[in-house]
């Protein structure tokens, strides 16, 4: 059985390490903790590997996160992995840093790589967002996304990226429903 996991994100140097990129860190902990490395591919770096008899593969679309959806349709029919089992993993500013939550479907909350992606796939596609908090005064919410995190939020990051990477571990190997259950807090 096939798995796409997909990590959102801004492609460049200027954009590692802020808070819109927390999918690609996740999909970077998966990567290290396979002992796989990621491959500059058409749309995507990608990286595969097995876990538990299955068949993993990671993205990270070099599109921007406003244009994911063209990475994310054509890796899917490329690897020929069904939505359901297409897991995106994204930033969340209604949620408070350390919180994440898997859902089987959902709206975009506003989020614009998620727009794009609904455009291209529909909504009905898994996604796991991890929070980011949202400490920023009014209107100044496009500066927040993009902005490094703080020390003190930094000290958190890798916890918080290894409970993420295991959710979507997880949703590979028990299904939605139990990691749900077992990570959503």
């Amino acid at each position: 059985m096939k798995f796409l996991i997909v990590g959102l994100g801004n492609i460049g140097v200027e954009y590692e390490l802020t808070r819109h990129n927390i999918g690609f860190l996740v999909a970077d902990y998966l990567s290290e903790k396979a002992k796989t490395s990621f491959q500059v591919s058409r749309l995507a770096s990608t990286a595969s590997f097995k876990y538990k008899g299955k068949n993993i593969h990671i993205i990270k679309p070099s599109t921007y996160m406003n244009l994911s959806g063209k990475a994310i349709n054509y890796w899917m029919q490329q690897l020929k992995v069904p939505v359901e089992n297409t897991l995106i993993i994204t930033d969340d500013i209604a949620l408070p840093l350390e919180k994440i939550r898997m859902r089987s479907k959902g709206s975009s909350a506003g989020h614009n790589g998620l727009n794009n992606i609904e455009e291209t796939i529909g909504s009905n596609y898994p996604r796991l967002r991890v929070g980011i908090g949202n400490d920023f005064p009014k209107g100044q919410q496009v500066d927040f996304v993009l902005s490094k995190f703080s020390t003190e939020e930094f000290e958190k990051l890798p916890k918080i990226i290894k409970n993420a990477g295991e959710a979507a571990l997880s949703f590979c190997t028990i299904g939605i429903e139990r990691t749900m259950n077992f990570f959503n807090n």
